[in-house]
């Protein structure tokens, strides 16, 4: 049986984060890639794809989120 199944780089099967090509000095992630970082556990970052989109709307739903439990502890900690 012949199988093609040949790796020669030694850190294709390690985590994103810890490949010496992903962690350039010059490279700049996008939301995207941090975002598919955060919920792979540093193992993919196209996981979301190449949709900036996709990006944006977790920043923006994290930053609703975190303002809408502050207001929310304002206001519930004056109404005592």
């Amino acid at each position: 049986m012949k199988t093609d199944f040949n790796f020669p780089n030694q850190y294709m099967m390690g985590p994103v984060i810890f490949r010496p090509d992903f962690n350039s000095p010059s490279e700049v992630i996008t939301a995207n890639q941090a975002w598919s970082l955060f919920f792979t556990g540093g193992q993919e970052d196209k996981a979301l794809g190449y949709n900036a989109e996709y990006g944006r709307f977790f920043t923006n739903l994290l930053m609703a989120i975190a303002v809408s439990g502050a207001i929310g502890a304002l206001i519930f900690t004056n109404l005592a």
